[in-house]
């Protein structure tokens, strides 16, 4: 369909249109804004699912808790090859196809995961956790579509746009695992499953909104302008000048994003086991877990406003210092506390967030529509592998030592962003002096 798009005579003109009107592309981006919206509420439902209940799942039907971070770990390893399929999809028929085709694969996941628990299967746990891990990577990557037509002052505010939105479903998600679990079991599905019933019809619902409504697609139109430009008016020596400057950027900014997704992965998968072992009820961890799903995402609006404002460097730093807090809490707060336990986690939730905002503007600015989508799958890929080795070894530190040194570490890890962003800093510093 896409492909057609963009090699019919019809859609030619119609691409060409965009291109020479600033004001048809600003349109699109706002409407694009509008679509991403829809999909990323269903998305969000869709995501919470294997975050509350996939680490409990896996210890039901295992029988131990030594690898209760195996699930996370599967998912996330689907997440990382995902991101990659959909950021080269994305990159060569657009962001319509390739979103569509990863929240329809994250559907197929949760299918599989509730097709595990009725036949008691293992294997095919663990091979559905890793195709569901798609939804995840999609939910993520969603993010940049509303990037692709925004100027260098809307980049943050587009990523946040598309990141509160999910708020809806991700806040939500958690909190109807008791209902989730009640329907589950009124039809003779296992209760733990009952919330991925939840996550095939949403991620399915996401594919199909984003296939039927994101045309124009606004990736092959910010190429298609790009190219215009290129060609009316930068030069080979610009575009040579630039690329040193962007490898750092893409540095930078995949550092923040990949280092702050393994601090919150590891600390979160192990969050449920750790209430548990305090005698919280599954209605406390789904309390818990929506509160940190909620800071992730709620307050991105704000986090993409102070992002635009104040900087990305600025806001890359109060990530590490937010995670550090939490970590902190985590570990010397009392583990019956509802109030110490929701707190860690919506800090733990907030110092991603200001990581996944800050780190993905820093990015979209370092490259170009000739090669971004493919360049966002693949730092894409190692967000999700860090997640993956964050959530895989979680359970190996709790097992051996306890939730509380997991929370240390996590803590001490998120202070290695400071020196990186406050070199990145300097070089762009040196840059502007340099071009004035």
């Amino acid at each position: 369909m896409v492909r057609k798009e963009t090699k019919g005579s019809t859609s030619s003109s119609r691409i060409q249109s965009y291109v020479n009107s600033s004001e048809k592309q600003q349109q699109l981006y706002k409407r694009t804004l509008l679509i991403v919206v829809i999909s990323q509420v269903f998305g969000g439902a869709g995501l919470a699912a294997g975050v509350t209940v996939g680490a409990l799942l896996a210890q039901d039907m295992l029988g131990t808790e030594s690898v209760s971070g195996l699930p996370t770990a599967l998912f996330t390893l689907g997440s990382a090859a995902a991101a990659l399929l959909v950021g080269r999809i994305s990159q060569r028929f657009g962001r319509r196809s390739g979103l569509t085709a990863g929240f329809l694969a994250g559907g197929i996941g949760a299918i599989g995961v509730i097709i595990s628990a009725l036949t008691s299967s293992v294997i095919l746990l663990f091979i559905s956790l890793f195709i569901y891990g798609a939804g995840t990577a999609t939910n993520l990557q969603a993010r940049y579509a509303g990037t692709d037509l925004a100027n260098s002052t809307q980049r943050a505010k587009a990523v946040s746009v598309a990141m509160v939105s999910t708020t809806f479903g991700a806040v939500a998600g958690p909190n109807l695992v008791e209902v989730m679990g009640g329907f589950a079991r009124g039809i003779g599905v296992p209760a733990l499953a009952g919330p991925f019933i939840l996550a095939a019809a949403a991620y399915i619902l996401a594919g199909l909104v984003l296939f039927i409504w994101l045309r124009p697609d606004p990736f092959i139109i910010a190429k298609a302008a790009m190219d215009a430009q290129r060609t009316t008016n930068h030069s080979t020596t610009e575009k040579a000048a630039d690329v040193f400057s962007n490898k750092r950027g893409i540095f930078t900014g995949a550092a923040v994003m990949i280092l702050t997704q393994f601090v919150m992965m590891a600390v979160m998968t192990m969050t449920p086991i750790h209430m548990e072992h305090h005698r919280h009820g599954l209605n406390a961890v789904g309390l818990v877990i929506g509160f940190h799903i909620g800071a992730m995402f709620l307050p991105s609006l704000v986090t993409g406003y102070l992002v635009d404002k104040i900087g990305r460097n600025v806001m890359a730093v109060a990530s590490s210092v937010t995670l550090l807090a939490s970590g902190f809490l985590a570990a010397f707060g009392p583990g019956d506390s509802m109030v110490v336990l929701i707190t860690a986690l919506a800090l733990l939730g907030l110092g991603w967030n200001f990581g996944l905002i800050s780190g993905t503007a820093i990015l979209v600015d370092a490259t170009s529509p000739s090669t971004r989508a493919k360049t966002q799958g693949a730092v894409d890929v190692w967000i999700a592998l860090s997640g993956a080795l964050g959530g895989g070894i979680s359970g190996l530190v709790v097992a051996q030592s306890s939730f509380a040194v997991l929370s240390i570490a996590g803590a001490v890890l998120s202070l290695i962003l400071v020196p990186i962003v406050i070199g990145y800093g300097n070089h762009q510093d040196k840059v502007k002096e340099k071009a004035s």
